[in-house]
């Protein structure tokens, strides 16, 4: 059968342009960067936590996308799903009427969040985070939103007003009413809650950047001044959530925790459908939609779209049937075990943190003269240089994908595929530590590239 669009074809013919493609019609700096830092691979095929070339090498990813690949690429039961919604030409998005795959999600979501009671479904972790916003305002009726320094909760401008990064901020005030405090600093929620006007405090529970973990006991504390104040407790479990910290949720590392709102995205779409969700308490829905003249005070255009829902289920349905949540536990504590055994044998490796498979890999200053004096340069001309040299060579040598866990951050941040087995662990260790040796040897591609971003570095201040 003859088609007017051929896909396949498609790809075959342009694929080999997409650098260019990029550069010319989207955000020109992105093949930029990947030139720079030899990053610019062309990756044919993937599946589970691998990707592979166009000679067959394979690639781990300890990347995920950002999180989004919980259960890796083009996982059979989502990849069915899908197949099936398709196929089942569902008369979706109707705008009035009530499917049944949105409800049957938001039941299943709930089941593993029992404190909670509804569900707003949108299209991003970001779009999570907005709602999450409005509905705190809306339902105490204040205006105020306290985050915590370093926090990244998105970009969209509701967001982006509690994201604590100020290189992402720079350019687009004047944002909503917020007030940053640091991570674990009761004083200083308690100061700002005494005003009166604060809706609510949004936070991570395990910060992506930098991979902090909210102090024991600050959660549960947190709560218990938020709600003395008439304020909520917002959760972002966007990164955190569905199995990635060894537990459903980050914030259920601490008994007695029980947000009012809380956020997910990213692994629930199964890699394939953008999904975003908010879970709520009763009140807090029943105040916002307060009347059928609110039914459509807070919506979105693609929000529950079938196809979205049907890999939202098919997602939590391979975790409960594969065990997902206990296996990335039992993962993550030998990847963190392998690596920590690292730290006194590397002068320049600081710190392994984390929780479950997302970990961060930290280093820092050196006390050996040579290596301080290498490493007093590379900080004069950019902090975060350090860690950005040992990711280069796990990708050109070791064909391994981690990243930096944020701008001026000497943080590696591991959050792999929750699928991932004893055999990747091996594998990640195995090159991790020729790099670290290689690092403290003082020669080899690790300080080689390490002069060129110094370069690059200087030349764009």
């Amino acid at each position: 059968m003859s088609t007017e669009f051929d896909l396949s074809a498609l790809l075959a013919e342009r694929g080999a342009e997409r650098y260019e493609l990029h550069g010319r019609y989207l955000n020109h700096q992105l093949p930029r960067m990947l030139h720079t830092i030899g990053f610019d691979k062309v990756y044919e095929r993937a599946e589970g936590a691998h990707f592979w070339d166009a000679d067959g090498e394979d690639y781990l990813d300890m990347l995920a996308g950002f999180g989004v690949m919980g259960l890796g690429r083009h996982h059979p039961v989502v990849r069915q799903a899908l197949h099936d919604v398709l196929d089942a030409q569902l008369a979706d998005l109707t705008r009035f009427d009530c499917q049944p795959l949105p409800g049957l999600l938001a039941e299943k979501l709930l089941a593993h969040s029992p404190h909670l009671d509804r569900v707003f479904f949108g299209n991003s972790g970001t779009e999570a985070v907005e709602t999450a916003l409005k509905f705190a305002r809306y339902a105490t009726g204040k205006p105020r939103i306290l985050y915590c320094a370093h926090a990244f909760h998105g970009l969209t401008t509701g967001s982006l007003s509690v994201n604590g990064e100020k290189g992402f901020r720079d350019g687009f005030a004047p944002l909503l009413p917020d007030t940053a405090i640091a991570l674990g600093d009761l004083d200083a929620l308690e100061r700002e809650l005494r005003k009166g006007d604060v809706a609510g405090f949004v936070v991570e529970p395990i910060q992506g950047k930098g991979v902090h973990a909210a102090p024991p006991g600050f959660l549960r504390a947190a709560q218990e001044l938020l709600h003395r104040h008439g304020a909520l407790l917002i959760a972002d479990e966007v990164q955190t959530g569905l199995g990635r910290t060894g537990d459903f949720y980050a914030y259920q590392h601490e008994e007695g925790v029980e947000p009012d709102l809380l956020c997910v995205a990213k692994a629930l779409s199964g890699g394939y459908v953008p999904v975003g969700a908010t879970l709520g308490k009763d009140w807090i829905f029943k105040k916002v939609y307060s009347s059928m003249d609110r039914v459509l005070v807070h919506s979105a255009s693609f929000g529950s779209n079938a196809q979205a829902m049907a890999a939202g289920l098919a997602v939590l349905s391979v975790m409960e049937n594969e065990g997902t949540v206990a296996h990335a536990r039992r993962i993550g504590e030998l990847l963190s075990s392998r690596l920590k055994e690292l730290v006194p044998r590397y002068e320049l490796l600081h710190e392994i943190r984390g929780r479950g498979l997302m970990i961060g890999i930290e280093f820092g200053r050196p006390s050996s003269l040579g290596l301080r004096s290498r490493w007093t340069m590379l900080q004069a001309a950019r902090k975060g240089l350090f860690a950005q040299m040992v990711v280069v060579p796990l990708l050109q040598r070791h064909r391994i994908l981690t990243q930096v866990s944020g701008d001026h951050l000497e943080v590696i941040k591991l959050i792999p595929p929750l699928i991932i087995d004893e055999a990747d662990v091996d594998r990640f260790v195995a090159a991790f530590t020729a790099v670290m040796d290689d690092a403290h040897g003082g020669g080899g591609l690790v300080w080689d590239f390490g002069k060129t971003l110094v370069k690059q570095a200087v030349a764009q201040r």
